[in-house]
């Protein structure tokens, strides 16, 4: 991934004038890293970095934020195509407000006044601890961060059912054939885990679909886009969230009131090509001890993989997974202890590159237990019939 800057401003009084706010610029780079200076998408001003998703000076970022919160009804007094620019950017709101939508600037990454109080609240915190001989610089969300990181930590709580309460009317565990089998070809006490192990992952690809269509970027994407994707990541985000109900000592998933152990994952057909680097990647991430927020963020950046097959805008998404990894690296910084953040960004992004490789380890072991024994659900064959082997 490339390396992406962004501009980390602390939002100033809502009432602050446009003309301060778009000169304070604090230490922000003239240029970005190709060389090109930063211009507002809206007025042409110097911008100041990404607001709201959009590369924006600090008066049309405040223009927007205000605008926003007090849902003003704004209408153009000529007919909706006035020149927005930095010298008469205030002469018609209207057609300002429809530039900052055009370029892509989204409500939802407006904080409320709750949230803006309880981070002005941590900043002020973390200004005093800043200040102590003891303490080293801290690293700060934005507030566009803070909203994302904290839409994905919700999105995740809503979509993943971490007790498994409501995983119910599965096909029964069986450990041990039955007389029956013996009826039956050889092979086929082999995958005595198979239907129970299939209903337990289409439960979590369901819970997964419904977290990506929470996702705003998700959503703007095309529908070809969106199933790709989906396609593509729905093991990687099953199981890092399989991972918080994972114990390191007994190498056992505690699923509600069901534990599972690597032998029955076998009991369902995989061998260990497939086994052995998937107990070693839970042993690596629990080990992390990521939080909800940590967790949520490495799902999203999971997801938007501009390489995965059938994906046809490349270009955007690659940018959406760069803007959440920055995300990410900017809250493992400011969250974490400096002794914790030291290596945590590199080592969750190396988890993600094992995940890579088990997913293709996955696909091929699962098309070829279909072709021994086709025991799937419906989801099971969508998601993962085109795949390539």
């Amino acid at each position: 991934m490339s390396k992406v800057q962004k501009t980390f401003v602390l939002e100033e009084d809502e009432e602050e004038e446009e003309e301060d706010a778009s000169n304070s610029c604090g230490t922000v780079d003239d240029e970005e890293e190709d060389g090109e200076p930063k211009v507002c998408r809206v007025c042409g001003d110097r911008a100041t970095g990404y607001h709201f998703n959009v590369m924006s000076c600090e008066g049309c970022k405040g223009f927007f934020r205000r605008t926003i919160k007090r849902n003003l009804r704004l209408s153009c007094p000529f007919q909706n195509s006035c020149v927005i620019n930095k010298n008469n950017r205030r002469h018609c709101q209207a057609c300002r407000l429809k530039k900052c939508l055009d370029f892509g600037m989204k409500r939802e990454l407006i904080m409320s006044d709750e949230a803006v109080r309880l981070r002005r609240s941590l900043i002020k915190k973390k200004q005093k601890l800043a200040q102590s001989p003891a303490s080293s610089p801290l690293t700060s969300l934005t507030e566009e961060q803070q909203t994302v990181v904290e839409h994905l930590r919700e999105a995740h709580k809503k979509t993943f059912d971490y007790s498994f309460t409501y995983f119910r009317n599965f096909r029964p565990i069986r450990r041990h054939p039955e007389p029956a089998d013996l009826n039956h070809e050889t092979c086929s006490s082999i995958y005595l885990m198979l239907p129970h192990m299939s209903d337990l992952l289409t439960y979590m690809i369901k819970g997964i679909i419904n977290f990506a269509k929470i996702i705003p970027y998700f959503r703007d994407l095309s529908i070809e886009d969106q199933i790709a994707l989906l396609k593509g990541s729905a093991l990687e985000l099953c199981l890092i969230r399989f991972n918080t109900v994972f114990d390191c000592e007994t190498r056992t998933w505690a699923c509600g009131n069901i534990t599972y152990n690597v032998d029955d994952i076998a009991m369902a057909g995989f061998h260990q090509l497939f086994l052995e680097p998937l107990i070693r990647f839970h042993c690596m991430l629990k080990k992390l001890k990521l939080h909800t927020e940590e967790c949520a963020l490495m799902q999203t950046i999971a997801l938007f993989s501009a390489d995965r097959p059938g994906v046809c805008d490349h270009k955007t998404i690659d940018r959406i997974q760069e803007h959440f990894a920055l995300i990410l690296k900017s809250y493992v910084e400011s969250q974490r202890t400096p002794s914790e953040s030291r290596f945590l960004f590199a080592k969750i992004m190396e988890c993600l590159t094992e995940l890579r490789s088990m997913n293709d380890e996955h696909s091929k072991q699962l098309l070829q237990i279909w072709d021994v024994q086709p025991d799937y659900t419906p989801l099971m064959r969508e998601v993962f019939s085109s795949l390539p082997e």
